[in-house]
């Protein structure tokens, strides 16, 4: 029985449509029965809903307070009985509150090799100027388990991407999704959801 994996969202949702493009080759244990948008906006609900996925958006300043968008996201997540929940460009931070109610059940991709460039304000093209900067010769992307610090769960995997001369954080960040990102997603959430199925 395939694991049911929700997807949390706020943009372009490129890592989604990694994962739904893996659905059947590399992801067999799981499948993305549901998305979840914190922004009304984001173009990844028009993914999931060309991939036929169910959606949902839960805004923050509807909510009132962070509390009450995690306790409506909980609601929505285990009304429809997810297992497995990936964070794909989820520009929130999670509470321990919510991420102890999914012990080692939600995974998020970084865009460097933890633990380098990582943690509080380092997301998007930060990462990939901070690594520029800094004139690292290898950087990559890292799945890991989601808890109360930010990228601070089990490293699931990583994989490294070179940098190369006239690297842009621009140019940077696109080969870091094309050669790590969208690769090591899909890989990591198959694992987690066979070893999920085999407990």
């Amino acid at each position: 029985m395939a694991k049911k994996i929700a997807v949390l969202v706020s943009g372009g949702g490129t890592n989604l449509q990694a994962l739904i493009d893996a659905q059947g080759s590399v992801l067999n244990s799981g499948k993305i029965t549901l998305v979840v948008a914190n922004n009304a906006n984001a173009y990844a609900l028009e993914r999931a809903k060309k991939a036929g996925i169910d959606t949902a958006v839960v805004l923050k300043k509807e909510c009132g307070s962070q509390e009450a968008f995690e306790t409506k996201l909980m609601e929505i997540l285990d009304g429809n009985g997810i297992d497995i929940i990936i964070l794909a460009g989820f520009m929130t931070i999670l509470t321990e509150r919510f991420t102890s109610h999914y012990p080692k059940r939600i995974l998020n991709v970084h865009p460097s090799l933890i633990p380098a460039f990582c943690g509080a304000g380092y997301y998007g093209l930060r990462v990939h100027e901070e690594a520029l900067k800094y004139g690292v010769k290898v950087t990559g992307a890292t799945v890991h388990f989601v808890n109360e610090i930010p990228d601070g769960g089990e490293i699931i995997a990583q994989k490294a991407v070179y940098i190369e001369d006239g690297d842009t954080p621009e140019i940077l960040q696109r080969r870091v999704m094309e050669q790590a990102e969208w690769i090591l997603l899909p890989q990591a959430a198959e694992k987690v959801c066979a070893d999920l199925g085999h407990l």
